[in-house]
């Protein structure tokens, strides 16, 4: 007998239907063809034990398994309760009368349990699409795959209950997800707030900058001065998500398995990974492809702490993702592009010892060990970094004040203005939305500047020996500056202080 049952594949951030064919005829023998890995070929064992334990079994004879299309790779053992439920419709275990109208998808336990599966909320999606009656998975997906509007979600702890649904011996409660209560809870108080720091209050007006305009920010300080504590607040004054970035932010954490129990991903994402990353680990690739920190940190924060000691190969492999806000990644038979719109917050010691240009403590490091420090950074890639800042350490006097200071709800308000211009200034462009993303011609249509300004940016420009990269970065910043104060035109105060903004250019750091 044949029977066709459907689960689905994920494939970057999006999935494709996959249709299991099962024949059960006679003879003996397992065939399980379509291009499975190693995890869906050790199935068998995990079904037939599964099977036995709930009062089933796989008959004794010869089964047949195509998963379609069979020139698509499948991978991992999310197809478990999908062969499972085919194998017992194609024998007569079950009633297969329905089993073609829902998209079914889990990973079995010996004892019959469903485990938690990748990807749940691209799977939903494709589901709706495909005008399929209902999806069936784990308990565990539940609420990430309920998110989608339209189409009827079903929970399951057992593989008894799906066979039991099938047989009209029980009904599954649907779940439904309310997407505007979840998506409020983007509103909740910070973590981390900037009340809590103490003094720095130019490095607390470039972090507003930067929120404002969604520019790259890197920090150059001693150790102790503050860098990581700035940093870890930046994500409490960005905006809240708009609808539209919750689900592409929790489509992508989805797909790597990173939302258990969680329904739609309300704060934005910040993501701080160790300077041992390897490149495909930041990027995204591998054997089987996954997205990386880079991906994972979309429309949120990328925070690399101590820039310098990350590996050059790493640190290089991110320029086209920054520029671009997005990674493709190309094998022979595939191309896969994960999105990458993030801020990347970096920061690093001014020298090896930390402390070049402290008045307090004498620098130990000579010139060569200088140079080779700060060499580890390409041009290129500090050229995509809008804002240089130098963080100096906080005196006692400050440290010891009791009051608090400005909170991180008030700079927000600030910032949500500042991108609410932006967003009527860019309406109906599909790829730009806040100044950072402006391309080279929008820069000339909104960064149009009098006589003065443009001397005082030529200047800086042959002093600083700034590249046209770095112009177009000082144009962006003073845009945002001029949107943060309510100026329509960019001017010479504007230029001024997005000049000041480019520590690593001047005379002095770079050689």
């Amino acid at each position: 007998m044949l029977i066709k049952v459907y689960g689905s594949s994920v494939f970057g951030v999006e999935a494709t239907t996959i249709t299991i064919e099962v024949n059960i005829d006679k003879g003996i023998g397992y065939y399980l063809v379509g291009l499975p890995d190693n995890a869906i070929k050790e199935s068998n064992f995990r079904i037939a034990a599964a099977l036995q334990n709930n009062g089933y079994r796989i008959p004794g004879k010869r089964i047949t398994i195509n998963m379609a299309p069979a020139d698509l790779r499948k991978e991992g053992s999310a197809y478990d309760l999908t062969l499972a439920i085919g194998i017992l419709a194609a024998s007569g275990q079950i009633n297969s009368e329905k089993v073609h109208e829902y998209l079914i998808m889990g990973e079995l336990s010996l004892d019959g349990g469903l485990q938690s599966i990748r990807g749940a909320l691209s799977i939903a999606i494709k589901a709706k699409e495909e005008n399929f009656k209902g999806l069936i998975l784990p308990f565990q997906n539940v609420k990430e795959a309920a998110i989608v509007k339209g189409l009827k979600v079903y929970g399951v702890s057992t593989i008894n209950e799906v066979i039991d649904f099938f047989n009209g011996e029980k009904e599954l409660e649907e779940t439904i997800v309310d997407i505007d209560k979840e998506f409020n809870k983007s509103l909740e108080f910070p973590d981390f707030d900037f009340a809590d720091v103490k003094g720095q209050e130019s490095i607390k007006r470039c972090m507003e900058i930067a929120a404002a305009g969604g520019h790259n920010i890197i920090l150059i300080g001693p150790p102790g001065s503050g860098k990581t504590m700035l940093a870890k607040r930046l994500p409490s004054i960005l905006p809240p998500m708009t609808l539209q970035e919750a689900l592409e932010t929790t489509k992508i954490h989805s797909v790597v398995g990173k939302l258990p129990g969680i329904g739609l991903m309300t704060q934005r994402p910040f993501r701080s990974p160790h300077h041992t990353i390897s490149d495909v680990a930041l990027v995204g690739g591998g054997t089987y492809p996954q997205p990386g920190e880079i991906s994972l940190s979309h429309n949120g924060v990328l925070f690399l702490d101590e820039l310098p000691e990350f590996k050059r190969s790493v640190l290089e492999v991110m320029r086209q993702p920054l520029e671009d806000r997005e990674v493709t990644i190309s094998r022979a038979k595939f191309t896969i592009t994960y999105p990458s719109s993030l801020m990347l917050v970096a920061s690093m010691n001014p020298s090896p010892s930390g402390f070049f240009n402290d008045a307090e403590t004498p620098g130990v490091s000579s010139p060569q060990e200088m140079q080779r420090y700060l060499g580890k950074i390409s041009g290129p890639l500090l050229d995509r970094i809008d804002i240089h800042v130098e963080v100096t350490p906080v005196p006692f006097d400050k440290l010891s004040d009791e009051r608090k200071g400005e909170n991180s709800f008030a700079i927000r308000k600030r910032v949500v203005k500042a991108r609410e211009i932006q967003q009527i200034r860019f309406k109906g462009l599909e790829k730009t939305h806040y100044n950072a993303q402006m391309s080279t011609r929008q820069i000339r249509v909104h960064c149009v500047l009098d006589n003065t300004s443009k001397l005082l940016l030529k200047n800086a420009m042959e002093r600083l020996n700034l590249s046209a990269r770095a112009y177009d970065r000082i144009l962006k910043v003073a845009r945002t500056i001029a949107d943060l104060e309510g100026e329509d035109k960019v001017n010479g105060s504007h230029i001024s202080e997005a000049i000041q903004y480019r520590s690593l250019d001047r005379e002095g750091w770079l050689g």
